[in-house]
């Protein structure tokens, strides 16, 4: 019995922190296409079915979806053509043939739009993410404050790379790499995006500025959640005596949100390189099983946990989409910057072909990561 509440428990925050995501993704778009007098059907978070929704004063449908694993706005005249092609008698396919619309109908069509309107369109989404995470960091950081650790080592693991490399406890943490460490949650995040490579260290010690280098080693770790992973420590813990929560005012709140969702946008082009060149594995890229999982821990680790799980999981949703692949929002603009070099769209049986490809290696991700999943569970 105890399972099936955990399951149902981790499915519902599932379901809450992507519809949330989802939703202020599809706002983007939707906001951008009414301010463009986009005339929008319909406003759907996830696919299939309808299970409920209601239709506003403007003709939009809104409603909840059968199938909750993302969500869409569906603009008047976005792939408006009602013959994709006509043949001729010997067979060969002529001009595409567009319905015809009147200046009304193509007042309110998306197709119909400048070059710089459906770029804004499109762009959108990607970008309100990126201003949600924002706003998540900024209230949380005026109201529940933010954990800062003096970078002072108060422990050294014996003959871990630290040890090795000639760190002691009382050594204060200075910068690694040219980038300054001021708190110990610094730490904690530049080590592992390094993925095992030396790293120079600048220590201080007794009123003297040391320089050492050390070299973090892959190990398998717990995180803060329990799951077991491979990544790259330095061997060295905090005292733990000087960690407080530090409300901040607005101006430096916001400062500090715009700096957060940066440095998670950067540790995730980081750790994406890293696997395309070969020097990290795919086992860290993660499907919805896994997102599903971290979901319910967030969500059993206090609402501030969940909310910023939500204000991570916005970030990566926003920069996926971004990824210049034909049927994301990346693709798309890819078409429309094409189409700005060369004056003229592509071909639609260019666009369509480009589409297939898109939906193909999008399937074939999504195959990829949850099969990372089940291994991991």
């Amino acid at each position: 019995m105890d399972q099936i509440l955990g399951i149902s428990f981790t499915l519902l925050n599932f379901i809450i922190a992507l519809s949330v995501v989802v939703f202020v993704h599809e706002l983007g778009h939707f906001l951008v296409a009414r301010w463009n007098k986009v005339r929008c059907e319909s406003f759907s978070i996830g696919f299939g079915p309808e299970l409920i929704g209601f239709t506003d004063r403007h003709g939009t449908r809104w409603k909840f979806s059968l199938i909750p694993l993302g969500g869409y706005v569906k603009m008047f005249g976005e792939a408006d053509i009602a013959n994709p092609s006509v043949k001729d008698s010997e067979g060969d396919e002529e001009e595409t043939i567009e319905r015809p619309m009147t200046p009304e109908q193509k007042a309110v069509s998306f197709k119909y739009k400048t070059l710089g309107q459906r770029s804004a369109i499109v762009f959108a989404g990607p970008a309100v993410n990126f201003i949600f995470s924002i706003l998540v960091f900024f209230v949380m950081f005026m109201s529940v404050g933010r954990p800062v650790t003096e970078p002072i080592v108060g422990s050294v693991v014996e003959n871990s790379a630290a040890a090795e490399a000639g760190l002691i406890a009382g050594d204060r943490i200075l910068s690694i790499d040219g980038d300054t460490i001021d708190r110990f949650e610094d730490l904690q995040r530049v080590v592992p995006l390094g993925n095992g490579a030396p790293m120079r260290m600048s220590i201080q010690r007794d009123g003297q500025i040391l320089e050492m280098i050390a070299t973090p080693r892959i190990v398998e770790d717990t995180d803060a959640f329990g799951n077991q992973q491979n990544r790259a420590l330095l061997g060295v813990a905090s005292s733990g005596e000087t960690r407080t929560m530090v409300r901040h005012n607005p101006i430096t709140a916001f400062g500090l949100a715009v700096s957060q969702t940066y440095t998670v946008v950067e540790g995730t082009f980081v750790a994406v390189g890293q696997i395309i060149s070969g020097e990290r594995g795919t086992e860290d890229l993660g499907g919805p099983i896994r997102i599903a999982k971290f979901s319910g821990q967030a969500a059993k680790s206090g609402f501030a946990n969940f909310v910023i799980f939500m204000a991570i999981l916005s970030i990566n949703l926003g920069i996926i989409n971004l990824f210049p692949v034909p049927l994301l929002d990346g693709g798309h603009l890819l078409f429309y910057a094409i189409e700005g070099l060369r004056g003229r769209p592509l071909s639609d049986q260019t666009q369509e072909w480009g589409l297939r490809f898109g939906l193909v290696l999008v399937l074939s991700l999504m195959v990829f990561v949850t099969w990372n999943d089940i291994l991991q569970l």
